[in-house]
């Protein structure tokens, strides 16, 4: 690829150029700038580590300390690819590495690992004062443009748009760390999917994970109910393939839909279901605590003079955003016969059409194919180019797993692209 009017060159002309300051990016760095190698990290943003300290509002979740069989079933089809990831660097290691950094972490009621500060900003600070003075360089607002040029035994020489206008620099090789497509506006955006296709490169379609989802709320029942938790609760669904799944937890009622943290844990099945048949039927079991026979016999003893209202209120405790679902979901004539109710309110049948736009959701699934990569994360289109995080077609749920993959992605790349290094 030729420019009508060569770029300036950027000063430094460093052994790996990584585009991408997020955890994987980061982590890239610090493990090859230790094998001695001159690193830059070059970012569109401001500053690095923004959807990293984003997803550290509401609590730092680094890892999740649940056996190691069952971590890596997290992971679904794409637990092969990621197990030899977390063998070299996996939660125990996670956190000994973030106790390096001088932050504690402690194991949560649910197995969840924070900082004990549960803040990412002192771990962000503290991970950024050691890359700096180990040597390794930051170019932020630098938005990667594409190759000069891009073949085996060559320089790959990088086009970015900084704000003094067009730029290139040379490197002898380069880790990929640019995310998913979800929260654009902190650096995600997806656009370097067709870069890489148009180079051979198989890459998935980017698709919304740990989403919330839209269903057909009435104008009355979303007025009343916008951002009421429902809980306890638990989520039955049947995927594509037959596979019964159950959780329990909780959710919110948003104005178009659902969402929340058992939502976001079912979100890969009920999404895949959505493609495969337009929409997914999930069911609510609004009363996990009782047993089928129990809500039976509660919803069939005599009532009196009571309401159906007051009746399952008092008997079941069914009140509020519960009773709204039940309105919303159960047609006049099935709230009135007592073993269709019974039925439903531990399988209440509630429709979903689609996932909400990924733009907005928590992370994204798809990304380059495995398939195209070699064990070391290099792109078999592109030798000395590596990728890592989430821009890898895998996806986790939320508890602490997308952060670990991450980080260890970004290891394994630059492992690999040092290794590539020695032998060029």
């Amino acid at each position: 690829m030729s420019l009508a009017n060569p770029s300036p060159s950027l000063s430094n002309r460093p052994d790996v150029a990584i585009i991408g300051g997020g955890p994987a990016g980061l982590m890239a760095a610090e493990v090859l700038v230790a094998q001695g190698l001159s690193v830059a990290v070059y970012d569109a943003m401001p500053s690095v580590g923004r959807k990293f300290l984003m997803a550290g509002k509401g609590g730092m979740n680094l890892t999740h300390a649940e056996p190691e069989p069952a971590f890596l079933g997290r992971y679904g089809d794409r637990a092969a690819q990621i197990a030899p990831m977390l063998g070299d660097f996996g939660p125990q290691a996670l956190r000994e590495w973030v106790h390096g950094l001088g932050i504690d972490t402690f194991v949560g009621s649910s197995g969840r690992v924070f900082p004990t500060d549960m803040k990412a900003a002192p771990m962000l600070r503290a991970w950024l004062h050691r890359l700096r003075e180990a040597g390794v360089q930051f170019h932020m607002r630098h938005r990667w443009l594409d190759w000069l040029d891009c073949h085996e035994g060559a320089p790959h020489t990088l086009r970015f748009a900084t704000p003094q206008g067009e730029a290139s620099v040379s490197a002898r090789a380069v880790v990929l760390a640019l995310g998913g497509a979800s929260w654009a506006r902190l650096g995600s955006d997806g656009a370097w999917v067709p870069r890489l296709t148009e180079r051979g490169v198989d890459v998935a379609p980017l698709r919304p994970a740990n989403c919330g989802f839209d269903a057909a709320w009435s104008e009355s029942f979303a007025d009343r109910f916008a951002g009421t938790p429902v809980k306890p609760v638990a989520i039955a669904l049947t995927d594509r393939d037959g596979n019964a799944h159950y959780r329990q937890g909780e959710f919110v009622i948003s104005a178009t839909g659902i969402e929340g943290s058992v939502v976001y844990a079912l979100s890969a099945p009920i999404r895949d279901r959505i493609e495969a048949d337009g929409s997914a039927v999930i069911h609510l079991d609004l009363l996990p605590s009782h047993t089928a026979e129990q809500v039976g016999n509660a919803v069939n003893h005599p009532r009196g003079s009571r309401s159906l209202s007051s009746h399952l209120q008092s008997r079941l405790g069914i009140t509020g955003v519960k009773a709204g679902l039940l309105r919303e979901c159960l047609a006049k004539d099935a709230m009135q016969d007592p073993g269709t109710l019974a039925v439903s309110l531990k399988a209440l049948p509630l429709r979903l059409l689609r996932p909400r736009p990924i733009d907005e959701v928590i992370s994204s699934a798809g990304g380059v194919r495995f398939e195209a990569m070699d064990e070391r994360l290099m792109l078999r289109a592109l030798p000395g180019v590596f990728c890592a995080g989430e821009m890898l077609d895998w996806e986790a749920p939320t508890g602490g797993y997308l952060l670990t993959a991450c980080f260890a992605s970004g290891r394994t790349a630059a492992l690999g692209a040092a290794a590539y290094l020695r032998q060029t």
